[in-house]
């Protein structure tokens, strides 16, 4: 079984996590509603992607009371 001879260092240990840095999210701007959204994803506030609606949203469904039973 594999053991280290040493201890590695903080220098080394944080040297070799250089590359492991978390990256900052990108939005981009829904062309429909201009929020907010994540790029090459479905708008979340208005369902539309690609300038085309592919997603219904919940408060614009008109549910009847008798089908809600």
């Amino acid at each position: 079984m594999a053991v280290p001879k040493s201890k590695i260092t903080r220098s080394k240990g944080g040297m070799r996590r250089a590359h492991q840095a978390l990256t900052a999210a990108n939005p981009a701007e829904c062309p429909n509603c201009g929020e907010l959204k994540r790029p090459h994803h479905v708008c979340p506030s208005c369902g539309h992607y690609a300038e085309r609606e592919v997603v219904a949203i919940a408060n614009e469904i008109d549910f009847d009371d008798e089908d809600a039973a």
